[in-house]
């Protein structure tokens, strides 16, 4: 373009110069026409030049000012859908505030309510003439009292731990599940079994509270590895007696209802015993849980003949069997053969159950020679000491899942003070 600029340029600078070389020589001659002509030629041409960098400096200007324009333009349009974005953003953020403020506050009313509840019930127990231990000593009635002190003291003091052991796939090791247990601790820290105070809490009723303080810890946690999108389920033990409980377990049905989504990492677990001794309405109880969809683990099985079609229609989907009542049950040994099941191949077990959806679990499993023995009968999960301990949560982890006691704590020491 500027090549043509320039020619044309030159073209009309001749041609200008030509034309006033021609007046001037008719007039004065050829010498005097031709420098005449140069001078108006390059006069002309210089003009023109000028005249044309000025336009084409305005036309560049021009040109900058428009891509400029047009540059503020589309930030104008990335910052507008920017806000937009933030809107929605915040909007969202705080939309997950209020839901996670109205879940919260769904379960806090729960627990209060059992807590109030257990604070009745203990009251009533407290009310109550001590437990008679009539078949022991007395330095043994001693020993009890003190024991269900001690436990009475620990739920107050909500020293009531969750201990976490992991469950994991064969042959790979890797951890699929937990399962929780319940720790009592006394005032110095020491902490409790099951096997120590089951005897004297069971009588008094405090078995309950422990069992639910349990269970609504492990709601929590099972929430708590879902925000983390960690897909691992927790077994949790659920007794008989929150099964049939008329004012507790309807709450508490609600309370699932509303959050289905830890279904898939919530398994009820109840013993051998205490499935077999159930209820219609312990049965049905269960039903309406499988119905949201939970379900249901069988711990303690020292009986292998199980009726597996009832299992099936109870939403029965594993089976917790100890390693040593697999081994003694199934394969026995030349000085003792299998007692049970004489009729099926000991390998044809875990299959036979999984058949009617159940898997079945080696719990207790202590040595390696045990695992290859567990492998051999087809056993997809183990449970033991040589997978994993159980471990206590860690007390900030703890303090998150714990219920509102303060009204068990200060109803029991106002009991405890009146004597």
């Amino acid at each position: 373009m500027r090549k043509l600029t320039s020619v044309l340029l030159g073209g009309a600078s001749i041609c200008f110069a030509a034309v006033i070389a021609l007046l001037i020589w008719r007039a004065s001659g050829v010498i005097a026409a031709a420098a005449a002509g140069l001078a108006a030629g390059l006069a002309l041409a210089l003009t023109l030049q000028g005249i044309v960098n000025r336009l084409r400096d305005q036309s560049s200007v021009a040109q900058e000012m428009g891509l400029m324009r047009d540059a503020n333009l589309v930030m104008a349009d990335t910052l507008e859908q920017i806000n937009t974005r933030l809107g929605i953003l915040t909007e969202a953020v705080e939309d997950k505030a209020v839901r996670s403020s109205e879940e919260l506050t769904s379960e806090v009313r729960v627990l209060e309510d059992l807590v109030q509840r257990m604070s009745v019930s203990l009251e009533e127990r407290l009310a109550a003439p001590p437990v008679q231990f009539a078949s022991s000593p007395r330095r043994d009635d001693g020993q009890a009292a003190a024991l269900l002190e001690t436990v009475r003291e620990a739920l107050a003091g909500n020293r009531v731990d969750l201990y976490l052991q992991p469950v994991v796939s064969l042959p790979p090791r890797r951890t699929v599940f937990y399962e929780g247990f319940s720790r009592l601790r006394d005032e110095s820290g020491r902490v409790l079994m099951p096997a120590q105070y089951l005897t004297v809490a069971e009588p008094e009723g405090l078995v309950t509270a422990i069992d639910n303080l349990l269970l609504f810890r492990c709601v929590q946690i099972v929430r708590r590895l879902a925000k983390q999108d960690r897909k691992v389920g927790i077994f949790c033990n659920v007794s008989l007696t929150s099964l049939r409980d008329e004012l507790f377990f309807p709450q508490f049905l609600d309370f699932l209802a509303e959050n289905k989504d830890m279904a898939g990492g919530l398994i009820f677990e109840l013993g051998q015993a205490a499935f077999d001794s159930r209820g219609p309405v312990e049965a049905r109880n269960m039903a309406k849980l499988a119905d949201l969809g939970f379900r249901f683990s069988l711990d303690k099985v020292h009986d292998l003949d199980l009726d597996f079609r009832e299992l099936q229609r109870a939403d029965v989907k594993f089976l917790k069997i100890s390693a040593e009542v697999l081994l003694e049950q199934l394969v026995g040994s030349e000085a003792a053969p299998a007692r049970m099941l004489k009729d099926l191949y000991p390998a044809d077990f875990a299959p036979l159950a999984r058949r009617y959806g159940a898997e079945v679990i080696a719990e207790k499993v202590e040595a390696e020679r045990q695992v290859i023995d567990v492998l051999e009968l087809d056993i997809a999960y183990g449970q033991g000491h040589l997978f994993g301990e159980p471990r206590a949560i860690k007390d900030q982890v703890l303090a998150e899942t714990d219920p509102p006691v303060d009204f068990l704590r200060s109803t029991l020491r106002r009991r405890a003070a009146l004597g």
